[in-house]
């Protein structure tokens, strides 16, 4: 009932509207008005009250509430159930509890903070109150398990563009950190499943958006390697803007694949690689060694080009880095 109120109140523009039009168009007692209005205000909302013309909607809270978000969004299943966090440990755990316990496809759950972010090969993922985009989408796909790990390729992909609309030069490293032009990193994604030999019954996918961090916001330690969209506009930039962009074309890719599979994004993928053609040093577990990144093939694992012959390289069995 409050995104109800919460329209109407937009719908009026600069004007106002009274608590007897609210109460009779959504069909509620004007006291059910008042505590509507009273929620939001308590949400952060800045409504002005006046006894004889009645509400108006001053200004809004910079935070990625469903009521904020889902007006705007023009998706068929990402976005449709949306759960939204003050602060939580950690997006892709809940995320998960809400999969098993059946949420639908397209689920998503967004936090202002996390306490214990995860990033890929079990790092952490700084997330500070109110300075990103924090969040976790539940996947229900038809796709066969073995086609999951592309998932993360899909996010990159999402977000580049997302970003690229909002007018930001970045690129994609294999797999699934952002980066801007100077190297430094904006985003990161996890993906996680749950399946059986043949059939997926979930995926998460995890993203971490640095939007309005400044160098100060870092740790000392992450000064160097990281960046923000803020950083690089040189002022605030609007999250809730962005989040619905990232949504929408998470969306319509994740559509796309359900009806033709993976390869017009892995062609998009290669589009926005900073990876491929470079030379990089492959860091795995039992090994490492050099290479040319040559392509991804239709697994999504990436091709390297080394002395001894052509190698393949799968995402949770190594590191990348640029060779110095």
């Amino acid at each position: 009932m409050q995104k109800k109120v919460l329209a109407l109140l937009r719908e009026s523009g600069d004007g106002y509207i009274s608590g007897e039009e609210i109460a009779g168009r959504l069909g509620v007692s004007r006291t059910a008005v008042w505590k509507h209005i009273r929620a939001l205000k308590a949400a952060g909302y800045e409504i002005e009250s006046h006894a004889r013309r009645g509400y108006s909607l001053l200004d809004a809270p910079d935070l990625l509430l469903p009521q904020e978000i889902q007006p705007t969004l023009r998706t068929k299943v990402v976005g449709k159930t949306m759960f939204h966090h003050e602060e939580i440990p950690s997006s892709n755990n809940e995320a998960k509890r809400l999969a098993l316990e059946g949420t639908p496809d397209g689920t998503v759950v967004v936090a202002e903070a996390q306490g214990a972010g995860k990033g890929r090969l079990s790092r952490g993922w700084y997330s500070p109150a109110h300075k990103g985009i924090w969040f976790s989408v539940v996947f229900r796909p038809s796709f066969l398990p073995q086609d999951a790990p592309k998932c993360t390729l899909m996010a990159a992909v999402a977000v580049v563009r997302a970003m690229k609309d909002m007018g930001f030069s970045v690129g994609i490293k294999w797999p699934n950190d952002v980066l801007d032009e100077n190297g430094k990193k904006l985003v990161g994604i996890l993906t996680e499943m749950s399946a059986e030999m043949e059939r997926i019954n979930f995926v998460v996918i995890g993203t971490g958006i640095n939007v309005n961090l400044w160098p100060e916001d870092y740790p000392e330690e992450l000064r160097e390697i990281a960046t923000s969209l803020a950083m690089l506009r040189g002022g605030k930039v609007d999250r809730a803007e962005l989040f619905a962009r990232v949504l929408e074309a998470m969306d319509e890719l994740y559509l796309g694949i359900e009806q033709n599979g993976f390869g017009a994004v892995l062609d998009e993928w290669r589009k926005y690689s900073v990876t491929l053609g470079q030379e990089v040093n492959v860091i795995g577990v039992k090994e490492t060694f050099v290479g040319t990144a040559v392509d991804i093939d239709e697994d999504g694992a990436l091709l390297i080009d080394t002395s001894e012959g052509r190698r393949r390289v799968l995402a949770g069995d190594v590191s990348i880095r640029p060779r110095k």
